[in-house]
Parts: C-alpha cells; sequence; structure tokens
C-alpha cells in the first residue's frame, strides 16, 4: 500500500473541483469503470462530497459562482 498524500485546497477550490468531478463523471463515458484512473476520480469526488456542505444548499448555483469568480480574480 502506498503512502498517503495530504493535497490542500482552500474552500473555493474544493468546490469548483468538486463539481468539475461531478460534470466529468456524468459526461465522460470513455474511462472503464474497473481503470486505475476512474477509481481515482471517484474517491475524490466522494471525499470531497463528504466534506463540503454547499452542494445541498438551494443556492448552490450562486455558491459556485462566486467561487469561481474569486479563483479566477486571485490569479
Amino acid at each position: 500500500m502506498s503512502e498517503s498524500v495530504e493535497v490542500k485546497l482552500t474552500s473555493d477550490e474544493a468546490l469548483v473541483l468538486f463539481e468539475w468531478l461531478a460534470q466529468l463523471d456524468s459526461a465522460v463515458a470513455s474511462l472503464d469503470a474497473n481503470s486505475a484512473e476512474q477509481k481515482v476520480l471517484w474517491k475524490i469526488e466522494a471525499q470531497l462530497e463528504r466534506t463540503l456542505v454547499e452542494p445541498l444548499a438551494p443556492n448552490y448555483e450562486l455558491l459556485l459562482k462566486e467561487a469561481r469568480r474569486r479563483i479566477l480574480g486571485a490569479t
């Protein structure tokens, strides 16, 4: 078993990454469900889903839009 790696993200980055992974999961059927890449993507998405509360908020789309704006403004 390999060692754990910790990746630090801001809450905005985590929210945008979660949304991107969710969209990718819905749109891309080309990855084999048994591929290592697909399993890693599912694991990251599941970890973000357990951590984030914003996806359940009634104003999720607004929260996501604001997070994207802050990220783009920070560069």
